[in-house]
Parts: structure tokens; sequence; C-alpha cells
């Protein structure tokens, strides 16, 4: 990131370990606040940990993270996953209508949703008030993402945290996805941190990119790093060498 930019999260000596494997290795760096990031590399390099981590799905083993410079560990978790949202890439969805999807976190909360607030939710993510009584099973892959988005998005986070959330779309529905992701970054400044396997997508998408590689942070700056990085395991990523 820019060092004049402030930051949205701060990973100082991130350790993750669990069933004797060492999954996170001296992670330090800081995402910008109200920018995108992507995080890329190969399988196995620790980016859904770092991304749980975010939002205390699990805690690190050493190690702090700091949103907006208040410590991780002091926010209770009802709070903090309001703050840092998280989709999946195929987050499960209720075999109901897409109304009862939305209003599943509010009634995991003891409050409720009412029909202005989900048909805001739904234009937020591009899709029409009439979706609301449709049945999960009735809508398309890219209109289920949308879905998805929408349901992170009733807490209004100010952190979105993607996992791979276009991987399984078609062409045509990840060019949607792409377009919303930078509608809601752009009209409300929400940071996110995008993990893809897609370096175009990256490149496309980020305006600073993270590589990891066997639980380390290898290299970080401008997304443009993707096409002329410095360090030899990003090279040997970015040629396929690793997966």
């Amino acid at each position: 990131m820019n060092s004049i930019e402030p930051s949205a999260i701060h990973f100082k000596h991130i350790e993750y370990e669990t069933g004797g494997q060492h999954i996170l290795r001296n992670i330090t760096g800081s995402i910008s606040a109200g920018k995108i990031t992507a995080l890329v590399g190969p399988s196995g390099a620790g980016k859904t940990t770092l991304l749980r981590l975010c939002n205390g799905l699990i805690s690190p083993t050493a190690g702090e993270i700091f949103i907006n410079q208040t410590p991780i560990a002091s926010i209770d978790p009802i709070s903090l996953r309001r703050r840092a949202g998280m989709a999946l890439q195929s987050a499960p969805m209720l075999n109901g209508t897409v109304f009862e999807n939305l209003a599943l976190p509010r009634q995991l909360q003891n409050r409720s949703l009412d029909k202005k607030e989900a048909i805001k939710l739904l234009d937020d993510v591009g899709l029409k008030p009439e979706n609301l009584k449709k049945s999960i099973r009735e809508l398309s892959g890219g209109q289920r993402q949308r879905v998805s988005l929408a349901r992170t998005l009733v807490n209004r986070p100010s952190i979105l945290l993607l996992d791979e959330i276009t991987s399984a779309l078609d062409p045509s529905s990840i060019k949607e996805v792409e377009t919303l992701i930078k509608r809601l970054n752009e009209k409300d400044q929400t940071t996110i941190i995008w993990i893809t396997h897609n370096l175009e997508q990256a490149v496309r998408m980020g305006h600073y990119a993270w590589v990891m590689a066997e639980g380390k942070l290898i290299e970080a700056g401008e997304s443009s790093l993707l096409k002329n990085p410095n360090e030899e395991i990003t090279k040997r990523f970015i040629k396929g060498e690793l997966v």
C-alpha cells in the first residue's frame, strides 16, 4: 500500500498454526482503506486463513491484527463481523426465498429485516425487487452470487472479504459481479480484500496486490507488480510453475 494512505487492516507479525502445521509465518503489512487489494498465490499459501483471521472466525497463534487502529482482540465477534463481512465462492443458501436468505443475518442477531431494506440491498447488487419472492433455486449462478453479496451487505460492513467469489461463474456473470464490486468500492469507499486465482482479474480489479506463498507474504504493492514482479517465487507463480 501507499504509506501515506490510512490502513483499514494492519497485520503485525501474524503466525497461525493448527494440527501441527504452520499455516502463516510472520505476516506483517497493511491493507489500504477504501481500496481493493487482490490476494493471490498458489493453493496452500494461507490466503483463506488470512481472510478468516480478519473477521474473527479464527484467532492468530501469535501477533496482532488491527482494524482501523483498534486491536481485533478487543472487538466483540458480532461487532467485528458487522465491520468485516465475508463472501465465499459457494456460500450456503437457505432453500427458501431470496428475502428469507437476506433476512438470515438479522435473525441470527434476533433482529428483523424489513422489505424496504431488502429491496435496497437488491438494488445495491443490481437485482430487481420482484426477485425477493423468488425461490433461491430459480436464480442463475450469477444471481445467486449477487444475493450472497447482498446478504453480506445487510450489516453494511466497511470491509468486504471475498474468497474466489467468481471462480465458478460464466464470463458474463463474472463481468456483472466485477462491476458490482467496483461500484461498492467507489460509491461507499468499501475496503475490499479479494482472493482470486485469476491474475488478469487481480490486475484489472485491484488497486493493490499481495502475493502469498508457503504461508508468507512474498511481495506487495500496486497490482501492476503482477506484470513485473521482483521476487523469484512470484515470477514462478505467474508462469504457472506454482499452482
